[in-house]
């Protein structure tokens, strides 16, 4: 039988013959709930790798520093990398919005992709937090000529409306190494959430770190379902008029609840902390 809880959350707790107040925390939710960037990213990256947008160790999470615009925080590799999956705080490191990163610990790299994070930062104010991956779905789609449309509704309403917007591709299935591959890259995203970077992944954009790991997430999930129903012929986009029958459901429900899911997911994995 659950305790009961009193007005603040707190679980109420029998002791003997008086009934005192006691807090028990829970991990899942102070970890899906940290605002730690280090923390966020580790476990952002996590997420994605064992979802399975991420394999071994390609692929990185940044977020700009709220506090000096000039900087970015970044999953990094270093001497003891172990891949996405076993990302820990360690691996995540300051560095500049521009130029090549100093001062790191020995043996730690930023990203060689680094450009990816610092140019969308740059051209897009309204963006926090940069994923990029490589999910096997939506590059063997975009390879195969399989447009990500709006096919589905209910089933996943922020994929469709991603899709509705349009996806845009990024038609070089280059390394994006160097400024100015990073700034053909953001004029290929533009003001969309997330871009398909052609036979190479995706970059994925958020107000948080939270938004953008969603958002990569509904994109892996629109590509497996254009795969698997076009494997029976073109499937049509949704109908105008069941389009306007479904709702935004806010942040609050598409990114939050979806993100701490995915924490708890973490934690029964055993893979909440590294």
């Amino acid at each position: 039988m659950s305790l009961p809880a009193d007005a603040t959350g707190a679980t109420v707790v029998p002791t003997g013959t008086h009934t005192e107040t006691s807090t028990v925390r829970d991990p899942v939710a102070d970890r899906a709930g940290s605002t730690d960037p280090a923390e966020l990213i580790a476990l952002g990256c996590r997420i994605l790798a064992f979802q399975g947008l991420a394999e071994d160790i390609l692929g990185h999470i940044s977020l700009r520093d709220a506090e000096d615009p000039d900087m970015l925080y970044v999953r990094c590799r270093g001497a003891g990398e172990r891949g996405l999956l076993f990302t820990g705080r360690s691996d995540v490191h300051r560095v500049p919005l521009g130029g090549t990163p100093s001062g790191l610990p020995e043996g730690t790299k930023a990203p060689n992709e680094l450009p990816i994070h610092q140019e969308v930062l740059k051209a897009r104010l309204d963006v926090r937090a940069v994923v990029h991956v490589h999910p096997p779905s939506v590059v063997a789609a975009d390879l195969g000529g399989l447009e990500l449309r709006p096919i589905v509704g209910a089933y996943n309403i922020p994929a469709m409306r991603m899709a509705l917007g349009g996806i845009p591709v990024y038609p070089r299935g280059v390394l994006v190494t160097r400024a100015d591959l990073g700034k053909e890259l953001a004029e290929a995203l533009g003001d969309r959430p997330a871009c398909i970077l052609r036979g190479h992944g995706i970059v994925a954009t958020g107000a948080t770190v939270q938004e953008a790991v969603v958002r990569a997430l509904n994109l892996d999930a629109l590509a497996k379902i254009t795969l698997s129903a076009n494997a029976h012929g073109v499937p049509p986009v949704l109908p105008d008029e069941d389009i306007a029958e479904l709702p935004d459901l806010g942040g609050g429900f598409n990114d939050e609840l979806v993100w701490r899911t995915n924490v708890a997911k973490m934690h029964h994995a055993g893979l909440s902390s590294v």
